[in-house]
C-alpha cells in the first residue's frame, strides 16, 4: 500500500512539474509573439496617447531648459516624428506624454511598453540591436576624453594608474573597461549615473578625465563655470552613430521614423537644427558649444541610413 502511495505521489509531482513547465513555455511563447507583432502605431491609435522617452541632461541632444521643457537637437527629431504620427493616424489632438529615461533603464522601459520611442544620444550597435530597433541615424560621434586644459593627459595612454569617470550604461563604459583590461592600465574607473554627474566628478578632481562621445563632452564643457579651462583630447576609440530607438519587429513605425528623419536631413532642415544647437547660444545659460559639422555628418545628411558606424 505504501509503495502504491509513493508511486502515486511521484506521478503527481511529475505531472505538476510538467504542467508548470508547460505554463512557463506558454508565457515565453506569448512574450515572443508580442515582440514579433509589435505595432506601435496601433497601440497609439487605441490609447490616444504617444509616450516619448527623453534624456534629462544630454546637452545639446535632449535635456531640460530653464522652464523644464525638453529641448535639443534630438528632441527636434522627436517632435517631427510625433507630428508625422498625428498626420498618419489623422489624430491632430493626440496626447503626447514625455517620460524621462536614463542610460540604464531606457531599453527595459522600451521593451515593456512604458514608452514608444526615444531620440536622445543612444548608440546603434550590434549588441543593442538584439534588444531594440533603430531608426536612420541622427548623429555620428567619436569617443574621446574631456580633461583639464594644460594638464598631463593628452591621450588614452596617459590614463594608466589614474581615476577616470564614465557614464554608467554607455558604450564608452564598455570600451573603457575593455581598454583597461587589454592593456593592463590599472585605471580606477568611476561609473556615474549621468553625464552631469560624470562632469562634476571630473570638476571636483575625483577623476582626471571623463570619457564619452565628443559631442556630449562639448556639451558638458559648455555648461562648466569656466569652459576655457577644459579641452577634448585623445584618439577616438570608436565612431558611433546615434539613432532613435523603437521596439523590434515594427516595420510600419520604423518606416515612418526613417522617412521623417530622411526628409529632415535631405531638405536641409536638420542642418539648421545642428547650427542652432551646436553653434549658437542655447539654454539654459546661453552657452555655445562651438562644435563644427563633421564630414561624417555631412555624408549622413546627404545619404540618410541606419548603418552602424565603425
Amino acid at each position: 500500500m505504501q509503495m502504491r502511495k509513493l508511486a502515486l505521489s511521484m506521478l503527481l509531482i511529475g505531472m505538476s512539474g510538467t504542467v508548470a513547465h508547460a505554463a512557463d513555455e506558454a508565457k515565453a511563447a506569448d512574450a515572443q509573439k508580442a515582440e514579433a507583432s509589435a505595432d506601435t502605431l496601433q497601440k497609439i491609435k487605441s490609447s490616444g496617447v504617444i509616450v516619448v522617452g527623453h534624456r534629462e541632461s544630454s546637452v545639446p541632444f535632449s535635456y531640460y531648459d530653464n522652464s523644464q521643457k525638453v529641448v535639443g537637437y534630438s528632441q527636434d527629431y522627436s517632435n517631427q516624428i510625433v507630428d508625422a504620427v498625428k498626420k498618419q493616424l489623422n489624430m491632430p489632438n493626440l496626447q503626447v506624454k514625455m517620460l524621462p529615461i536614463t542610460s540604464q533603464n531606457r531599453i527595459p522601459l522600451l521593451q515593456n511598453g512604458t514608452f514608444d520611442f526615444e531620440c536622445g544620444s543612444t548608440t546603434n550597435n550590434a549588441e543593442r540591436q538584439q534588444q531594440a530597433a533603430f531608426s536612420n541615424s541622427i548623429f555620428v560621434v567619436g569617443t574621446r576624453l574631456l580633461v583639464k586644459k594644460g594638464g598631463d593627459i593628452k591621450d588614452f595612454k596617459d590614463l594608466a594608474g589614474k581615476p577616470v569617470v564614465v557614464t554608467s550604461g554607455t558604450t564608452s563604459e564598455i570600451l573603457l573597461n575593455k581598454l583597461n583590461e587589454k592593456d593592463n592600465m590599472k585605471m580606477r574607473i568611476i561609473s556615474a549615473k549621468d553625464h552631469g554627474d560624470s562632469f562634476r566628478t571630473l570638476e571636483s578632481g575625483r577623476a582626471v578625465a571623463f570619457m564619452m562621445d565628443d559631442a556630449l563632452l562639448a556639451g558638458e564643457r559648455a555648461k562648466a563655470k569656466k569652459p576655457d579651462q577644459w579641452e577634448i583630447v585623445g584618439t577616438p576609440q570608436s565612431h558611433e552613430a546615434y539613432g532613435c530607438m523603437l521596439r523590434k519587429n515594427d516595420p510600419a513605425f520604423k518606416k515612418l521614423m526613417d522617412e521623417t528623419i530622411a526628409k529632415a536631413q535631405t531638405s536641409g532642415e536638420a542642418a539648421k537644427w545642428f547650427e542652432r544647437w551646436f553653434n549658437q547660444p542655447i539654454p539654459p545659460k546661453n552657452m555655445n558649444m562651438n562644435f563644427a559639422l563633421s564630414d561624417d555628418m555631412k555624408a549622413l545628411f546627404k545619404a540618410p541610413n541606419d548603418q552602424i558606424a565603425k
